[in-house]
């Protein structure tokens, strides 16, 4: 049984409060080959005039998702090989978004490993690129609704989160010093520098 789907009133309405909220929080995608699910154990927050955001310049035709309502996926190519998995975090006009860095599985994990063939364990999941292949996660889901019931969705927690860490986003040049990384402490299945997880 699938936990059930969170609705937008459900999400806090500030970036970095969001980013802290999604840990534990489940993402479900129905794919054609059957249901994923997996528990969110690391964000990161971009906020609105980040130097390090992609909404700095303001509004395009790829990064609208950021500019809509919260609740909703925002996912871009990075280094013209990873897809990343974003969620819009602010009210419409007010470009941000939290980045899915990482998570454990909850369902479908013998899907997840036909997406990522000789992949096992936290290898699966734990980097943005890894979990967005795993899970299904690429252009077609940029802008979906994420609080509407549809195949790409956020959940309720199968368990509640553990104590949460901060730390320094991870592979950034602008903005680099501001401690807007939110992981479960002891996860293993946390992305990034194992000095940054503690």
């Amino acid at each position: 049984m699938t936990p059930r789907a969170l609705k937008r009133g459900d999400l806090p309405v500030d970036t970095v409060t969001l980013a802290r909220f999604l840990i534990g929080v489940t993402i479900i995608h129905e794919l054609p080959e059957g249901i994923v699910a997996a528990r969110i154990v690391e964000t990161e927050a971009y906020l609105p005039d980040d130097p390090a955001s992609h909404s700095h310049r303001g509004p395009t035709a790829r990064n609208a998702p950021m500019f809509g309502r919260r609740g909703h996926a925002y996912v871009y190519l990075n280094y013209g090989m990873y897809w990343l998995f974003n969620i819009s975090s602010e009210e419409p006009g007010i470009g941000a978004g939290v980045l899915i860095r990482a998570a454990e599985p909850v369902l479908g994990v013998e899907t997840m490993m036909l997406r990522r063939p000789g992949k096992t364990g936290p290898d699966l999941l734990n980097g943005p690129g890894k979990l967005a292949a795993a899970m299904g996660i690429g252009p077609a889901q940029s802008g979906a609704d994420l609080c509407d019931g549809g195949p790409l969705r956020l959940a309720r927690p199968t368990r509640a989160a553990g104590e949460i860490g901060m730390s320094t986003r991870i592979g950034l040049t602008k903005a680099a010093e501001a401690e807007l990384r939110f992981f479960e402490r002891g996860n293993t299945w946390l992305s990034g520098p194992k000095a940054l997880n503690r």
